[in-house]
């Protein structure tokens, strides 16, 4: 299955605060914050939600292909997707400024505050698919990004018949109403957390019914409380991949990895019960390192750990096999 992802490819900067922010939040004064906190440790990883996502896919044996807009530092960068195996060759390199980057502070109870400059980013309007993927793709994916190119994103792919996942994530807090409601009216599937799908309802006045009513696919992840996949006129609880606490280093990119997951799922037409438990699994090997592309395992260790905590029935014997072509 041709899936493109696009979306941000950045830089993450990760710190980790030893302290609870909620200790310095005074409710009475939140009109007014003026706060520093002082970090133990900082490290620059590989990140953006795109990449993140795409990474975790050509783990599980998937090509995908990422489509985005990077700055004049991403020779690296883009050796190391390469070798990890997603498809760079949709990436539009912009000389003149930097690739984004993600700001991420983290306290001990994995409470996180962000900041994120989106550098080449910026530019990732000017650029549709029909003039930087070449064919037409089975499913893209339109993650964070310019909200102006996610909007056109949207847009095209409903006038060229091109299935969708909407994943607004970082941008909810961004976007209008007005602006999610039309992307959420197109897309294949909406895949948000817990806070965020409030957010949207909130914004959009749209309920869970109202969604489906459009989209095929809504997913909402709940943090340490797992997932529902709401599909097929069914929900399916998804829990969390059990972890003991101390194996717990740090959430950045956890909500990529999920995705990943529900990608290969969807690219090997898997049922929903395993294609969750698979996004759940890919979110542990994150959530088990610092940065978002440090975790490593083929195909072959992850079905192995997979039957540790749960029974896919056999249908994983798919990812077993390097011949592996499926469409849904």
């Amino acid at each position: 299955m041709d899936i493109v992802i696009t979306g941000s490819i950045a830089y993450d900067y990760l710190m980790r605060f030893p302290g609870r922010f909620k200790e310095h939040l005074l409710a009475e004064n939140l009109d007014k914050v003026t706060l520093s906190f002082l970090v133990d440790d900082m490290s620059r990883h590989w990140g953006g939600i795109a990449a993140n996502i795409a990474y975790s896919m050509a783990l599980l044996g998937q090509r995908p292909r990422i489509m985005g807009t990077v700055g004049r530092d991403f020779a690296e960068y883009r050796g190391w997707l390469e070798a990890a195996g997603v498809d760079t060759s949709c990436v539009v390199v912009i000389d003149k400024v930097y690739t984004a980057s993600f700001f991420a502070n983290t306290d001990l109870d994995n409470n996180q505050i962000s900041s994120f400059y989106s550098g080449a980013m910026a530019y990732a309007k000017d650029y549709t698919l029909a003039d930087t993927v070449p064919g037409n793709p089975d499913y893209v994916v339109i993650s964070p990004n310019d909200p102006t190119a996610m909007v056109q994103l949207a847009d095209e792919c409903e006038q060229r018949g091109i299935l969708f996942m909407y994943d607004p994530s970082q941008q909810v807090p961004r976007l209008d109403g007005a602006t999610l409601r039309h992307s959420i009216e197109r897309c294949h599937s909406l895949v948000v957390n817990e806070y965020e799908w409030e957010m949207i309802k909130s914004k959009t006045g749209m309920s869970r019914e109202d969604v489906l009513r459009q989209a095929k696919i809504l997913i909402v992840t709940l943090g340490k409380h797992g997932a529902e996949i709401y599909a097929d006129g069914q929900c399916y609880p998804i829990p969390v991949f059990p972890l003991p606490d101390h194996a717990i280093a740090d959430p950045t990119g956890v909500g990529d990895a999920f995705r990943a997951g529900i990608l290969c799922g969807l690219a090997m037409n898997w049922p929903w019960d395993v294609t969750g438990r698979c996004a759940a699994l890919c979110a542990a090997y994150v959530l088990e390192n610092v940065g978002t592309q440090n975790h490593r395992f083929t195909p072959q260790e992850f079905v192995a750990r997979y039957r540790t905590a749960f029974d896919d029935r056999g249908v994983l014997d798919t990812l077993l096999s390097k011949n592996q072509v499926a469409h849904p």
